[in-house]
């Protein structure tokens, strides 16, 4: 693919392991779908928010904020919670990756607070209130950046990947969706990634997807950039899996991409997290690619299965050298569909 230079160029949408200032959190609570797991989730969020308050500070955003700090005050320690600022706003859900902000570092080295629209995933759930977290946080100046109103376009935070060098990676499945940016086609929304964005590519999956996704094929549950030129994808290699087909050809075509200089990536296959499923039997999303990247570490999700969460943490160390690679029990996150990264969504930190 030829590299076409954007006009917007000299905005930059930094990697997710560029240094960070703080990761919002939107908390759930009993008028959400996790009213029968609340307890659950909630245990699961708390471990979560300690975990990157060891590293960084930490935004939540909940309609309760008193009752979620003296939750934190209870079970975290006192020099933790001083990193802590809570918001109160109305929420329909809690997965802040695909409602929050997404930021851009612009040519002076100030962060650009980009507020997409965000419809539950296709109109597939109930989004009014979360649609408006981010011009909600705008207003109460938290985290502080220059605000940009981007509604006419949809856009979710997982449906993305940046190398933090001008290349995005992000799947057709997503992003030429019903219900998103229909009627635009894929060279309009590829111009406009470029320019929201300022990438220089746009690098297009057209294969991968797991069953039990409501995204589309969001880019975060299948392959993601990681340092020096290294993507971390699932692997299946089980072919009697029904996701053999689709990830196989997914990694076909991971190994003919090139980066900017036109050299192959360097692939760090993912194990393929064992089934989990519902009540119902139906078979939930769960992924290791869904992990966050913190400031020094990186939150690998696990699912209770000893042997193939110790073998996604080996895997992501080889992706992430040096980096301390720490496991959060995300079993709970998937009865909803959403694993690790969905839950959570970091700022750059620019100075």
């Amino acid at each position: 693919m030829t590299a076409t230079s954007s006009p917007f160029s000299k905005r930059t949408l930094p990697a997710e392991w560029h240094r960070q200032s703080c990761v919002q959190l939107t908390w759930p609570h009993e008028g959400t779908d996790w009213k029968p797991l609340l307890p659950e989730v909630t245990e699961c969020y708390v471990s979560l928010a300690a975990e990157i308050l060891r590293r960084e500070s930490l935004i939540v955003v909940s309609p309760e904020p008193s009752a979620v700090l003296s939750l934190l005050r209870k079970r975290l320690p006192q020099a933790l919670l001083e990193g802590i600022t809570t918001l109160q706003i109305p929420t329909d859900d809690t997965w802040a990756r695909d409602h929050a902000f997404i930021s851009v570092v612009d040519e002076e080295g100030s962060l650009r607070l980009l507020d997409f629209r965000f419809n539950g995933w296709g109109q597939k759930f109930p989004s009014s209130l979360d649609n408006l977290i981010c011009r909600r946080m705008a207003e109460l100046g938290v985290p502080r950046g220059r605000y940009e109103n981007q509604q006419d376009f949809v856009l979710e935070g997982g449906s993305i990947e940046s190398d933090g060098k001008g290349t995005l990676l992000t799947t057709s499945r997503c992003l030429l969706s019903p219900n998103r940016n229909e009627p635009l086609g894929k060279e309009a929304i590829e111009l406009r990634l470029k320019s929201s964005l300022g990438a220089e590519r746009v690098l297009w999956l057209e294969h991968g997807a797991l069953e039990g996704d409501d995204t589309d094929g969001h880019i975060d549950t299948l392959a993601r950039f990681c340092p020096r030129d290294t993507i971390a994808y699932v692997q299946c290699l089980d072919q009697g899996d029904p996701h053999f087909p689709e990830l196989s050809l997914m990694e076909q075509e991971l190994r003919t991409l090139r980066t900017l200089s036109g050299e192959p990536y360097r692939l760090v296959p993912l194990p393929m997290a064992l089934p989990e499923r519902d009540k119902e039997g139906n078979r939930l999303p769960a992924t290791y690619a869904n992990f966050l990247a913190v400031n020094g570490a990186v939150l690998l999700p696990s699912y209770g299965h000893a042997p193939q969460d110790n073998a996604a943490q080996l895997a992501l160390q080889e992706a992430f050298p040096g980096r301390e690679i720490v496991q959060v029990n995300s079993r709970v996150l998937l009865e909803q569909h959403g694993s690790l990264h969905c839950s959570a969504m970091q700022f750059p930190a620019t100075r």
